[in-house]
């Protein structure tokens, strides 16, 4: 009999949680097991190692965060609009996996000298080509200025966006949405009062 769907995916959510806490290589799976109330073997009933977990976090994130983007993508927007999107679809998915963006952020560097974990180069790369392509294109339509930096501007936008993950928690007094139409008003309008 395989373990039940829901209890792997509390498990994964616990682990997701330990290791942002503390880290990836400092997380032991006693610590994870510890925090699901279960013994450590236990544990291996579920999963064969505490890098499978890891894999499955990091994967089911960067899975549903690369449907959100295509979806943006696919829907023909404009320059300006798809940005808004883009930076709207990131916000939800930090309310959605929190956690997994914190890992993604503390560990991507290390672990992507790893082959199992190849694929976050894959998904980075994929994302900035969406980012980079939207802001060339809202240059070239004119929707952004001219002397923009298009690869800083990237960069700003996209470390801005997702160290968001190190505050923001569920149920709390702002929205994905919100926080996402305040970011944009701020990164699109400024914040000076205009004469």
């Amino acid at each position: 009999m395989s373990p039940a769907p829901e209890r792997r995916g509390e498990l994964l959510a616990t682990a997701a949680e330990v290791f942002a806490a503390q880290g990836y290589r400092a997380t032991t799976v006693r610590e994870i097991a510890d925090a699901a109330g279960m013994l450590a073997g236990s544990l291996y009933y579920h999963f064969d190692s505490k890098e499978s977990m890891l894999d499955e976090i990091l994967a089911t994130f960067l899975d549903e965060l690369r449907a959100r983007y295509d979806a943006v993508l696919a829907a023909g927007l404009g320059p300006r609009e798809t940005i808004e999107a883009l930076v709207t679809a990131s916000f939800r998915e930090i309310a959605r996996h929190r956690a997994a963006v914190a890992i993604y952020q503390q560990e991507s560097q290390h672990l992507r000298t790893h082959p199992r974990f190849g694929y976050l180069t894959d998904a980075q790369r994929k994302f900035e080509r969406a980012w980079l392509g939207t802001l060339e294109r809202g240059v070239a339509a004119k929707d952004f200025r001219a002397d923009l930096d298009i690869r800083l501007t990237y960069r700003f936008v996209r470390d801005t966006v997702w160290v968001a993950a190190s505050w923001y928690r569920p149920g709390g007094q702002h929205s994905p949405e919100e926080i996402a139409r305040q970011y944009l008003s701020t990164v699109l309008e400024g914040i000076a009062v205009r004469e």
